[in-house]
């Protein structure tokens, strides 16, 4: 509608082409009956926030409550912000639940969302506990998920199946990115980054003096910020009077979790109005903070965080057209673990605009994706292996949702005539694998020649056995067309053993039984026995897709 329309055109960025596509399947989805349960993942600084305020604008304009909640007190602030800025001039009523608040505030931001006259409310796990009652909720954004636990996630999950949710990461966690694959959640990727974005340039390198000073002073000559994250609140203090006394001409301030509510939310305010130019401070700001002018981030210890945690640090800086730069600080690299070596290459390698959804793929392939039902939010399918999960899952949820689901065998052939790769044909045995496994997953005959073509001009001309091996897996997919779970030898004869959802019909069978006297069975358990002539692989291979056809 024109509200809508005039919300949108004060946004005052040109939207990139996957958060459009983000913000439509968001709306699309709020016009379904069926709750909405969409996950948006974006990198850091990608334009997440602005799908979730479009949301939220047009649930509020429908006459509901949205609640938005976040890991932080300091996101909690900046997301209010956020929400009073572009909501400015309409009429809604924007309120947060945080510790930055007093108690009588927080009572009255509860009364109001009691009585339905807050619109929006932001705020931390606080949202969830009992006493917190709204009114006609409508939409609930969660942002940064991976950074709840599993309780709160149990209480988000009971109102799912009422409220539209929409969650927000830029490194979901492995249970949450294989949920959104198998389509139990919705899923939308925002990878294209916003215009004049660059890289963070990454560097890991022994503590040092001079490094820490050369980064600050370079930062501070171009009018820019710097955060120093320093993980040890009982040794914060001596850090910031460190670097007071390394880089004299900078302002420093001191943030971390455990300070007084106005304290923490003074130095916040004197660092987002640049009254001061770095900030040595916790992890507290690896969650959505977002300051243009700080494009510095020096990590100490760096080794002992994890790879996601890094990720998002890092994200805290180059979110304006400025060329940003983060210091990974380590005490040698003779003295941090393997892992911690893995994780840091990791990052380095991952230094390219748009990593963060690779960085989650990379995280479920390693850890796996846990119990979709139970608390386990990583873990390894490994009774059924991942290939075959994934696939049951898949045809669970099209169940679920009334679609069809085909009908799939594999067929299991015993000819008696060798048909492999051989290791004098490919050597390395990880190619053999992924021969095998492309030769077996073909979806049409038609398919084949491809492949085969492939490894001719890769290993050169086919060897027999190799050759054998194509031509078996051509009579495997007719005979997967077919869904013949079975195909042996057995002495004179060939017996067939069907599904019994096979397109196969039995007039069809006893026609040929008819016809072929002698060379054509078929037992009473709806065994089908067929005499070939030809004895040799080739032939008969070719023998056996010939009457494949006539079952038909």
């Amino acid at each position: 509608d024109p509200l809508y329309r005039e919300f949108e055109a004060r946004f005052q960025f040109d939207e990139t082409p996957d958060q459009q596509r983000a913000i439509d399947d968001v709306l699309a989805d709020l016009e379904r009956e069926r709750p909405m349960d969409r996950l948006v993942c974006g990198d850091v600084g990608y334009g997440k926030t602005e799908v979730a305020l479009r949301a939220a604008f047009a649930v509020v304009m429908a006459g509901k409550q949205v609640a938005v909640l976040v890991p932080t007190t300091v996101l909690a602030q900046q997301h209010f912000d956020t929400f009073n800025t572009r909501f400015a001039g309409y009429p809604m009523r924007i309120e947060m639940l945080s510790r930055f608040r007093t108690k009588t505030e927080n009572q009255a931001v509860l009364d109001g969302l009691a009585n339905g006259t807050v619109d929006v409310v932001i705020g931390t796990h606080r949202l969830l506990q009992a006493d917190v009652q709204v009114k006609d909720l409508g939409l609930l954004v969660i942002d940064e998920e991976h950074r709840f636990g599993v309780r709160h996630k149990e209480k988000i999950k009971a109102l799912r199946a009422v409220v539209d949710v929409l969650t927000l990461t830029a490194t979901p966690i492995p249970r949450t990115l294989q949920m959104a694959l198998t389509g139990i959640r919705d899923l939308s990727v925002i990878e294209s980054p916003p215009l004049d974005r660059l890289a963070v340039r990454t560097y890991v390198t022994k503590a040092d003096d001079h490094v820490v000073r050369d980064a600050i002073v370079r930062e501070i000559r171009r009018g820019g910020q710097v955060f120093f994250v320093h993980n040890r609140v009982d040794s914060i203090d001596r850090q910031a009077a460190h670097i007071r006394q390394l880089v004299p001409e900078a302002s420093v301030v001191v943030g971390h979790g455990q300070m007084g509510e106005h304290e923490l939310e003074q130095v916040m305010d004197d660092f987002m109005h640049a009254r001061a130019n770095v900030l040595v401070c916790s992890t507290i700001i690896e969650s959505g903070l977002d300051i243009p002018r700080a494009n510095t981030i020096i990590i100490n210890r760096a080794d002992a965080l994890g790879l996601a945690q890094l990720y998002q640090l890092r994200g805290r800086v180059g979110r304006s057209n400025v060329r940003a730069y983060a210091y990974l600080l380590i005490p040698g690299e003779h003295m941090i673990g393997k892992d911690a070596h893995k994780r840091l290459a990791a990052l380095q390698e991952l230094d390219e605009l748009g990593g963060g959804f690779r960085l989650a793929a990379h995280d479920l392939e390693i850890r796996g994706a846990g119990n979709m039902l139970g608390k386990q939010q990583s873990g390894h399918i490994t009774a059924v292996g991942f290939e075959l999960y994934t696939q049951m899952m898949e045809d669970a949820v099209r169940e679920v949702r009334g679609e069809q689901i085909e009908t799939e065998v594999e067929p299991e052939i015993q000819l008696g005539f060798p048909a492999y790769i051989p290791e004098t044909y490919v050597q390395d045995v990880n190619q053999r694998l992924i021969l095998y496994k492309r030769l077996a997953g073909v979806r049409r005959v038609a398919d084949l020649p491809a492949i085969v073509d492939e490894m001719h001009d890769r290993f050169g001309p086919l060897p027999p056995l190799a050759d054998s091996l194509v031509k078996v897996m051509e009579l495997r997919r007719v005979l997967k067309d077919l869904l013949v779970t079975s195909l042996r030898v057995r002495g004179e004869s060939v017996v067939f053993e069907f599904h019994p959802d096979t397109p196969v019909l039995p007039e069809t069978l006893l026609a040929l039984v008819k016809k072929e006297k002698g060379r054509v069975q078929l037992s009473p358990d709806s065994r089908l026995s067929y005499r070939p002539a030809e004895r040799d692989a080739d032939g008969l291979v070719a023998e056996l897709k010939s009457f494949c056809g006539r079952l038909l």
